[in-house]
Order: structure tokens, then sequence, then C-alpha cells
């Protein structure tokens, strides 16, 4: 989860090479934000940029962005809860508006997995069904979406090595993803661009089986 804060730099990149707008300087800000390692801010910031750009749907998918990875990374149980909580009603804002938005989908699978890690006991046999059926409609809307693929597939593999099972198929999905990673074009700038670090990781995985 650490390496998505890598896109932050593509972002501030890109930022230098145009004259920004008000919109785009206030995203590229927050962005650097985030990638120093500030994720409140960052999220804090995002949130402002969402109140005064309703239009997009970018400034809200980065604050359920930042505040779910942040998650990952939390040991404390309040601010983790606290976290997905506001990861969760960013998304709702956007998910609204939008139901058809195959990144959404995969945010809300993102979200539902970190509370499986959050409480793998309890949530786990509660929350797999509805992780699987996010991606499975964030696929629906765009099979192309490499983070739909790998993410579905990613998934199923963590299961399946907790219960000892055969991983083969999943390292399949997560081959195909990186495909479509190498084929992916951002809409924008500030389209979601991340996961082919995390898939190329899980690739050494496979094959290490």
């Amino acid at each position: 989860m650490k390496k998505i804060i890598t896109i932050a730099v593509i972002f501030i990149a890109s930022m230098t090479q145009a004259q920004p707008g008000k919109f785009e300087e206030g995203m590229g800000k927050a962005f650097g934000l985030w990638g120093e390692g500030k994720s409140k801010e960052a999220s804090d910031l995002f949130e402002r940029i969402a109140s005064a750009e309703k239009g997009s749907w970018l400034p809200n998918y980065y604050v359920s962005l930042v505040n779910t990875t942040a998650s990952f990374m939390e040991k404390d149980k309040e601010k983790v809860s606290a976290q997905l909580a506001k990861a969760q009603s960013a998304l709702d804002t956007e998910l609204a508006k939008d139901p058809n938005n195959s990144e959404l989908w995969v945010m809300q699978a993102m979200i539902y997995t970190a509370w499986v890690v959050y409480d793998p006991m309890t949530n786990g046999m509660k929350l797999t069904g509805k992780v699987m059926e996010a991606y499975g409609k964030a696929q629906a809307l765009s099979p192309e979406n490499p983070r739909a693929v790998f993410g579905k597939a990613e998934y199923e593999m963590n299961g399946a090595k907790y219960f000892g099972n055969d991983i083969t198929p999943m390292c399949a999905e997560i081959n195909r993803s990186i495909e479509l990673f190498n084929k992916f074009k951002p809409e924008t700038p500030f389209s979601p661009n991340w996961g082919l670090d995390r898939a190329l990781e899980s690739q050494k995985a496979c094959n290490k089986k």
C-alpha cells in the first residue's frame, strides 16, 4: 500500500510542465503533502477541493484513497475506524452521483478489504463477498481496468494462501493485469494510475511458488 503514494511524484512532475489553474494547483499541493507522508493534511486539502469542485469525482476519490491506504499502516484501531469512516463517506458522495464509475467500485473493494485487515475474525466472512461483488462491478463496468483485475486477484490469492489452496488461477489474472497496466492510459493527469508496482511484486511471489 505504501507504494501507492509514489503516484504523487508523477502528478507533481506533470504540474511543472503546464501553467496550473486553481484546481490543478490545489490537487498538486495535496499530492505533494501525501508524498511527504502527511496523509491527514493531504486528506483535508482534498476535502476542501471536493467542496469547491463538486463537478469532479477525483478529489473525493483521493480523500477515500488516502484514508484507506493510511489505515493499512495504522496500529491504533480508533484511528483506523475514523479513517475508514471518512473514506466511505467521501466515496458514498461520488457513488451517489455516478454508480457506473469502475474506479469508485475498486475503491469500495479496497475499503472493505481494509475492514477485513482491521479485524479478520469478525469481518473476513462478513465482507469477503462484498469485496468480490465490488470488484465484479468494477470489471463489468470497465473490463480493461487493471486495478479491478489485479485487486480481485490479489484478494483471492491472499485468501488461497491463508487456506493453503492453489494460487495458479490468481497468478494468471495478475499476469493479465500487468498487461492491462502496460496498455492503460489515464484520462487526465489526476486520474487513477496506480497499482503496477504492487502487481509486479505479486507476480514475483507467483514465480516463487
